[in-house]
């Protein structure tokens, strides 16, 4: 046995006992969430399928077991972007030092691995998305629906149109490896595409890579039936996601060989694009974790349907909100609302609360009102006796918010970068003014701001010109489409905040 996959042995992790029969089925799912709110996740998680969480080394994933029939409670979580099932993990898996034996090993750890149960959650999912769909066609038929597909909503072109804008969604043709000097040859029939996004000045990397080995196929364990009862050959994919410096191997070459072992295990057809199972390798320094994904794509597009050119993931904007703990009546506003992804989370998940969203520019308005518009919609298709949300939006000018002073409980926003929106210099002006009317509106005392900004040395200097009326209670660090950021949860004090005009 090699020295590589004796060492992996023996940091193997605790791998999900084999169903006895007549068990029940368990799952260790892994779960990616917005980088720095792994907490709020676990809790969710804890919160919704009393399940304790594990938060991994590997920023921006958490773990954890449920029975299989609750999947689709798994599916309703707000703070997880994508889901996998484990197949197994290595805590401390040594890898060989040498490139080819290093690759070797991994080749050989296909064989060995407990694919049975994983296999069967992700049928049982394959079930589950094959009911929603038929539901959707069903639909379809309807005059509404038709009517939806014409107004670009939730299941029309607008989405498809917007793609392109969104931060994670496009597959990269161009293999992408990190800057420490590694090789950067790509290797036939590789690409990569943006997944998982890291700290810009952190020195790992992390690299998704997609394998398609030769077209050979054949029946074997893991066949699905047609509708004709004939046998179908799966079609599958390989995605390495590596992290660390360490290693004698690209992630193009472990995607590569791994799929290869993958191909010749399970006599299955590689298929970058149309693909039936999607096979995680993820590597992060000496932890490896092999799954199976879940998801096709990202749950954090749930909400939006017309995009800007800073839209904010739902999964995002979920974290945002539960930091600041909103309670039932609580009015929650977003003065900078962009396309609402703020106020429409807020609204889907606190309906308790009441919303109100805002934007200077006509054109944000006008997108978040479309969003808001396909929620209604898709929220009419699922309840016929839907009686809307507790959501409004109007133009107004930030730093004279029309609303009556102390009238606010919650402040939540992402306030602009200063590079695709504004600029850094019009920063130093515009967030003193905004700190202070949201002080104005705020509750004295058990008023609180929950705001996302990248420009971090602006932001700090305004808060401490606007120390008495806002205290910084917590800040999480985030990562935004590959840029540090920070996520600042404010209390308001006592203090009386200027008024700058009488709007009643």
């Amino acid at each position: 046995m090699a020295e590589g996959e004796a060492a992996g042995d023996a940091g193997l992790g605790p791998a999900p006992a084999p169903a006895q029969e007549g068990a029940e089925l368990a799952a260790v799912i892994g779960a990616t969430v917005p980088t720095g709110f792994e907490q709020t996740a676990a809790e969710e998680v804890q919160e919704k399928l009393g399940s304790a969480s594990r938060i991994s080394r590997d920023r921006g994933k958490i773990y954890f077991e449920v029975p299989a029939r609750s999947l689709p409670q798994v599916h309703r979580l707000r703070s997880v972007d994508n889901l996998f099932v484990v197949v197994q993990e290595f805590k401390d898996y040594q890898f060989n030092e040498n490139k080819e034996d290093a690759l070797k090993d991994l080749e050989d750890l296909v064989k060995k691995l407990p694919w049975t149960d994983p296999l069967k959650v992700w049928e049982l999912n394959n079930s589950l998305k094959k009911k929603k769909t038929k539901r959707k066609k069903h639909n379809l038929q309807s005059p509404a629906s038709r009517e939806k597909l014409n107004d670009g909503g939730e299941e029309g072109g607008a989405d498809q149109n917007n793609r392109n804008d969104q931060e994670d969604c496009a597959q990269n043709p161009v293999a992408v490896e990190p800057t420490g000097g590694q090789n950067t040859e790509k290797p036939q029939g590789v690409t990569s595409r943006n997944g998982v996004e890291e700290e810009e000045d952190n020195k790992q990397s992390d690299v998704k890579v997609e394998v398609q080995a030769s077209s050979e196929s054949g029946t074997k364990a893991g066949d699905s039936q047609t509708s004709e009862g004939e046998a179908k050959v799966l079609r599958f994919r390989v995605t390495c996601n590596r992290a660390g410096d360490k290693h004698s191997f690209t992630s193009n070459e472990a995607a590569r060989d791994f799929g290869g072992a993958v191909q010749e295990h399970f006599q299955w057809k590689a298929d970058m694009t149309n693909f039936d199972v999607e096979v995680l390798l993820n590597i992060h320094s000496n932890e490896v974790v092999v799954g199976i994904a879940l998801t096709e794509e990202s749950l954090h597009r749930r909400n939006i349907t017309h995009f800007g050119p800073t839209t904010l993931r739902s999964t995002l904007a979920y974290g945002m909100l539960r930091l600041c703990d909103p309670q039932p009546t609580d009015i929650i506003v977003d003065p900078m609302c962009g396309t609402g992804a703020i106020p429409i989370e807020g609204a889907a998940e606190w309906p308790y609360c009441y919303h109100i969203a805002g934007d200077n520019s006509p054109q944000a308005v006008k997108r978040a009102a479309n969003n808001i518009c396909s929620l209604l919609r898709k929220n009419e298709s699922k309840d016929s006796t839907s009686l809307g949300v507790p959501l409004d939006i109007i133009q107004w000018d930030i730093c004279n918010l029309p609303l009556r002073t102390g009238s606010v409980d919650i402040v939540v926003t992402d306030m602009p970068f200063g590079k695709r929106i504004g600029s850094k210099k019009k920063n130093w002006d515009l967030y003193p003014a905004c700190l202070m009317e949201m002080g104005r509106i705020c509750t004295p005392g058990t008023g609180r701001a929950v705001l996302l900004t990248q420009d971090k040395k602006c932001f700090a200097k305004a808060l401490s010109r606007v120390g008495h009326i806002w205290r910084r209670a917590q800040t999480v660090w985030v990562n935004v489409g590959g840029l540090h950021a920070a996520v600042y949860l404010l209390r308001r004090t006592w203090e009386r905040a200027e008024e700058r005009r009488s709007f009643w």
